[in-house]
């Protein structure tokens, strides 16, 4: 139950949450503009009703649509939804929005599934653009006719029900189901799933809503941290807070906490009665936000305040932030720790995986049916052929019924079982193995989920005996024409990664291994995420479309003893790779085999020796 809640939380929070700037512009225009605003103006005001009643619904049913049918739904579901909208134009049709973009993705997605393999020569666009056009007219029919007034009545009933909990004084209470629903990742699902549609139609009607301010207020949760700070007993959890405070008040990312509430939970009692203690108070002066405040930061919390309730938002958050601190404070005084911080990191990001519908390796099935493991990236050249090769070898003696091999994204197999992508291609990786449990990871080659799925697969043991999936195809080149010491350049410097992509690639193109334009795709990929690999070792490459420009295949090694940037980690070891079909993989065995004697590696960061960096690569 708990993960289909999750399921469906996530799908309504996917609608919402990349059109969260549509609802903040409108916010800021109406905080801004309108007659009770901060600087009022007649003709800017006029935005501020079109915004939110035609721009908001038809951008969150686009791309609910999108979701469902790709682009062609996106176009049904904004059709779609007019109807809707035109139905009654007094109320804010959010929750119309997220029914006919989907429902417009997915009849679009049937009518393209029947017409397959059936679609005349000739005929294909004309077909197309009826078909988007005729099924976009008779949903906006229907939206106009039933779905709209139906969304309407919900809506008024929902309102009335808020309003009922308003009059009685009991709004507050909501509290109790917010926080720990936080804890299990479902913020997102009840706050622009829920909250927000109810509250988009009271701040078109009032001008401001309290239900912007039920989940977002940052004060429960920076209680519970300045509890940790002052009085955990665990001196390593005690240093970890003061950070997490800041990320937590200033950059609005409430998951910081979660651990913290994992660790004891007994702490949630803080959080609760502390937004419980907020809500009523907000409730009692009348208090609510112009627009969401998305992230939760206090930042975003008062700019979306209206100027007469500024004080009354910030005596609303240091009570909840007050009353959780007085009351987390004993209990994590008392109680200490029921498990580390990082236990309760790591079941945080199970939680969080779970509900984005990933996987961690703790939660994976019997590891004993596993047969096949996908390393990808985003053009299955390097990054990914090296995680491959270096996790391969390192289950070998204990799995060799396993296959672990290396692709492009976009070109996993149906048959994965286990799937290895960094986070930001997991939406791709669905796509292409929609049956594969999606593992994330943050480098390809040190990784505590790589570690996990080591750990979790040396349990299960070998099932049955089976030759292992060779390291590929044997190379067609040899080491002396992959790797040439004209392609080694020691003592380097660089000050930023696109500088050492740069030099890299054209060290590449000087060598005749690939044409000029390869190395505008290399800087192209690594936009896509990060060629780095862990260990101080980054391995730039071109991006799928620039394979035609490699004349043969070659690797180059540029070092920067002082290391450059890659994000958050300093890489000494540039590797730049083109490679024709799997012609490179035998090479980027043997620089995972160098990467695994540490002695090797730390050599070859500082190393002025050209031929002996040869001679461990041949």
């Amino acid at each position: 139950m708990k993960n289909k809640v999750q399921s469906f939380g996530k799908f309504l929070s996917a609608m919402v949450m990349p059109n969260i700037g549509a609802l903040i512009a409108f916010g800021f225009m109406a905080a801004l503009f309108i007659d009770t605003g901060w600087i009022p103006n007649k003709d800017f005001n006029t935005m501020v009703g079109p915004m939110l009643t035609y721009l908001i619904p038809i951008l969150i049913a686009a791309t609910g649509g999108k979701m469902v049918g790709g682009d062609r739904g996106r176009v049904v579901g904004a059709i779609a939804v007019i109807g809707a909208i035109m139905s009654d134009t007094s109320i804010t049709m959010l929750m119309a929005a997220m029914i006919m973009g989907p429902l417009g993705g997915f009849c679009i997605k049937k009518f393209d599934r029947l017409m397959d393999g059936h679609m005349p020569a000739g005929f294909e666009m004309l077909i197309n653009n009826f078909s988007v056009g005729i099924i976009g007219l008779l949903l906006a029919l229907l939206g106009y006719i039933a779905i709209g007034p139906i969304m309407a009545a919900i809506l008024a009933v929902l309102t009335a029900g808020v309003k009922l909990l308003v009059n009685h004084g009991l709004l507050p209470l909501i509290a109790i189901f917010i926080e720990p629903a936080k804890v299990l990742f479902l913020n997102n699902a009840i706050n622009h799933g829920v909250f927000t549609p109810i509250a988009t139609g009271q701040a078109e009607e009032v001008g401001k809503s309290i239900m912007y301010m039920l989940e977002a207020n940052p004060g429960p949760g920076l209680g519970v941290l300045l509890a940790y700070m002052f009085f955990c007993k665990d001196k390593a959890t005690k240093q970890s807070a003061p950070g997490a405070v800041i990320i937590h008040l200033f950059g609005g990312i409430h998951e910081i906490y979660f651990p913290y509430i994992l660790m004891n939970p007994a702490v949630i009692i803080a959080p609760i009665i502390g937004n419980i203690v907020a809500i009523f108070w907000f409730n009692l002066t009348n208090c609510g936000l112009r627009g969401p405040a998305s992230p939760g930061s206090i930042i975003a919390f008062l700019m979306m305040t209206p100027a007469e309730d500024m004080w009354k938002v910030i005596v609303g958050v240091a009570l909840a932030a007050g009353i959780s601190f007085l009351i987390a404070s004993p209990i994590v005084r008392m109680a200490g720790t029921h498990k580390s911080l990082e236990d309760a990191k790591d079941e945080v990001a199970a939680k969080k995986a779970e509900s984005k519908g990933q996987a961690t390796p703790a939660q994976l099935g019997d590891m004993t049916q596993v047969k096949k493991i996908i390393f990808a990236c985003d053009a299955g050249m390097g990054s990914s052929a090296m995680g491959a090769t270096k996790f391969r070898k390192r289950i070998k003696g204990i799995r060799p019924d396993i296959s672990v091999t290396n692709t492009s994204v976009d070109t996993i197999p149906a048959d994965c079982d286990i799937a290895v992508v960094q986070e930001i291609l997991v939406d791709r990786a669905k796509k292409s193995a929609p049956n594969a449990q999606i593992i994330t990871i943050g480098n390809f080659l040190s990784d505590p989920h790589l570690d996990a799925l080591y750990e979790k697969l040396e349990k299960a043991g070998t099932t049955e005996a089976g030759s292992v999936e060779e390291e590929t195809a044997a190379a067609k080149e040899s080491a002396s024409d992959v790797v040439v010491k004209e392609g080694i350049l020691l003592g380097q410097k660089a000050a930023t990664k696109e500088e050492a992509i740069q030099a890299a690639g054209e060290l590449l193109a000087k060598l005749g291994y690939v044409d000029a334009s390869y190395v505008d795709a290399m800087q192209e990929r690594e936009k896509i995420t990060t060629t780095y690999m862990g260990m101080g070792v980054a391995i730039p490459h071109g991006t799928t479309q620039a394979k035609g420009t490699v004349k043969k295949t070659g690797i180059v090694l540029v070092q920067y003893p002082d290391g450059v940037s890659f994000g958050d980690e300093k890489a000494q070891l540039v590797f730049g790779i083109a490679g024709i079909g799997d012609e490179h993989l035998d090479m980027l065995s043997k620089i995972s085999e160098m990467l695994e004697d540490e002695e090797v590696l730390e050599t070859l960061k500082t190393t002025t020796d050209v031929e002996w960096i040869l001679s461990k690569l041949s």
